[in-house]
């Protein structure tokens, strides 16, 4: 499934990189912990965290992820917001905390 079309579904709302809406999503990875997201995400997973700073858009941008979701609407910072348009990430907020997000991406992918 393509980011935009997960976005959709699960009315997320973009906030940032709409250049990277059309990623396939192949897996999603969960973790707040961005050294640990640095050595396990993959190449086109949905990464679902709460950290909505610049590192975590570095993480993204080193580990080639889909998309960032940030989960408990959690706020993504103007320096964040301004890196991801740059360099075409797409970052979402969601209401759902991050387990509920993940269940859902999940649970969309497996249908």
């Amino acid at each position: 499934m393509l980011v935009k079309e997960i976005a959709e579904i699960n009315n997320w709302k973009l906030l940032a990189g709409s250049s990277g809406t059309d990623r396939d999503v192949k897996n999603c990875y969960i973790c707040d912990l961005l050294s640990w997201a640095m050595s396990r995400a993959q190449e086109d997973d949905l990464w679902i965290t709460v950290m909505g700073n610049v590192n975590a858009v570095a993480v993204a941008s080193l580990t080639d992820v889909a998309a960032i979701v940030l989960a408990d609407n959690a706020p993504l910072d103007e320096d964040a917001r301004l890196k991801a348009e740059q360099q075409g990430i797409a970052v979402y907020s969601c209401e759902e905390n991050i387990f509920e997000a993940a269940m859902k991406v999940y649970n969309q992918m497996k249908a």
